[in-house]
């Protein structure tokens, strides 16, 4: 693993809070909304907050912010959970943004009664048009300065029932001109009746907003180090403001912000993701070519990778564009040592080596993986019919084509040189079969010496070869015309394919490198005894070059 591109500033600032006893100990948090799946700019926040929590031997609880119940569902919990166990993380404590509503409730009764906060009936536009702009102040709501009385009648009656959603909200009192936008009385609480929430039932129908719900529940855990990306760092007086005036003010969560992951040809906006799930974009939040957790998993990436590419990556303190080509050369990185290879050929040509017995086969030792010779060898069949690669032919090649052609010689991969000596065609004019003839002292060695070919070939044989589906991934986004990303109508290619007998036992998940074309996965969804589909994690070459 190389070191990281910047300095992990974080660290370096709860450095100091423990040298100073500033801090005894460090605990962080996770908080997720339970609104859709997890992505990889996700994962990227996981590694920071678990990974910073393990760093100092501290804890870090999994947090649902679970106070918007319109869209939240316990799919998108289980799927969260199962994200976080495969990158390798366990966290201290399960908990719930509602399991603090009572005292998210009595807080928002202290700050009216201290006339800091008042129910207001102006509509989300209203008070979007009273906010103001960077350049100009705000204007107050008519109902700011109504008593502590008639805003304490309001609150409860919000609780109560007795308002249609949209109809009041509660505002903090604060600054409508404030030069930060975000402390222009923001709205701390709002109405939601419907659908029930899932941990509550119908207890309430008032909910917190995340900006009133976050600080307090990071001072009721204890949280020392609250770390949340970049667009948080405007919200930072408010989260201050709000632990300030409900009481939590000795020795507050310090909030810490750090650089969102921007990813290349890459949709990083779970409400994007989910509108493909729901349009038929893409065949699920684990569709493989989905930036997701479950997307990524079931691409046949591995939790080391994504936490090899994130540790890379490095925190930063300002928002820049990482390539994606890092994030496969970190997946290759990690599958070339721990994943053997097998014989796979795509647009099959059949080769019949007319000089070949016809009742005769034999056994082709191969290498599991020439990256790691412990990993052993393995035998194929050979016999006098067997599949090579479509792109291992040409009729008429091109300069420097070393491969398979009329009158040329070629090296079969762990078997012997063979020779093209006729191209038999169908009545179509397409490539029925290719007749060669083989050398068969060159397997032994002692038909090498004065000859050599440029070309190499791998093959299965055609007698024992299994069939497969093989899909091969391109982006999901690419860039327009405009410069800018847009859906790619072909990010998924799907043909059939033959391969080793081996490959038949293949079980959902196991991972392999078919020779000379790429990592690939037996899909965890569609492979079956009856039919093996393997999805393309990467192919074998990157783009990818470390800084110098």
């Amino acid at each position: 693993m190389t070191e990281p591109v910047s300095t992990n500033f974080i660290h370096s600032i709860i450095d100091k809070d423990l040298e100073s006893h500033k801090r005894e100990s460090v605990y962080t948090r996770f908080p997720p909304e339970p609104n859709g799946y997890l992505h990889i700019g996700h994962a990227k926040a996981i590694c920071i907050n678990f990974g910073t929590a393990e760093k100092y031997g501290g804890r870090c609880n999994l947090r649902y912010d679970d106070t918007n119940p319109v869209k939240e569902d316990v799919e998108y919990v289980s799927a969260i959970e199962e994200d976080i166990r495969w990158l390798g993380f366990k966290w201290e404590k399960l908990l719930w943004a509602s399991n603090y509503f009572d005292q998210m409730y009595q807080a928002a009764v202290e700050l009216i009664k201290k006339g800091e906060a008042y129910v207001d009936n102006l509509t989300a536009e209203q008070i979007k048009e009273y906010r103001g702009t960077l350049k100009e102040p705000g204007e107050e709501s008519p109902c700011r300065n109504q008593t502590v009385e008639e805003n304490l009648k309001l609150f409860e009656e919000m609780k109560a029932g007795k308002y249609a959603d949209g109809e009041r909200v509660l505002r903090a009192k604060i600054d409508m001109a404030s030069p930060n936008i975000n402390m222009r009385d923001p709205v701390i609480y709002r109405i939601a009746h419907n659908p029930p929430h899932h941990n509550t039932g119908t207890k309430w129908c008032i909910y917190p907003m995340y900006d009133f719900a976050h600080p307090i529940e990071d001072a009721i855990e204890g949280i020392t180090h609250s770390l949340c990306s970049l667009e948080f760092e405007d919200h930072r007086p408010l989260y201050d403001w709000v632990l300030r005036e409900v009481g939590w003010w000795d020795n507050p969560p310090q909030q810490i912000e750090f650089a969102r992951l921007n990813l290349t040809n890459t949709v990083m906006s779970k409400r994007y993701l989910k509108a493909f799930v729901d349009d038929g974009t893409v065949d699920g939040w684990d569709d493989p070519r989905m930036p997701t957790i479950a997307g990524l998993r079931r691409r046949g990436y591995t939790p080391e990778s994504i936490r090899d590419f994130c540790e890379r990556i490095g925190v930063a303190k300002s928002n820049s564009m990482v390539e994606i080509s890092l994030l496969e050369h970190c997946v290759r990185e990690d599958l070339k040592t721990k994943v053997e290879s097998r014989n796979v050929v795509e647009d099959p040509i059949k080769v019949v080596i007319t000089n070949y017995p016809e009742d005769q086969s034999e056994m082709i030792e191969l290498e599991n993986n020439r990256e790691v010779p412990e990993m052993g060898t393995r035998k194929i069949p050979f016999s006098r019919e067997i599949y090579v690669d479509g792109a291992d032919f040409m009729e008429e090649p091109v300069k420097k084509y070393f491969r398979l052609f009329p009158g040329n010689e070629v090296r079969v991969k762990g078997a012997y040189f063979i020779k093209c000596e006729e191209v038999i065609k169908n009545e179509d004019g397409s490539i029925k079969e290719l007749h060669c003839t083989y050398d068969p002292a060159t397997r032994s060695g002692s038909g090498f010496e004065g000859r050599k070919v440029k070309g190499t070939i791998h093959f299965v044989d055609a007698r024992t070869a299994v069939k497969i589906k093989i899909r091969n991934y391109d982006y999901l986004m690419v860039e327009g015309e405009d410069g800018k990303y847009v859906l790619n109508p072909d990010s998924v290619e799907e043909k059939w394919a033959f391969a080793e007998p081996s490959v038949a036992e293949a079980k959902p998940g196991e991972r392999f490198q078919f020779f000379r074309h790429g990592y690939y996965v037996a899909d965890s969804k569609l492979t079956t005894d009856q039919e093996k589909v393997f999805n393309r994690i990467v192919d074998l070459k990157s783009s990818w070059k470390p800084k110098k």
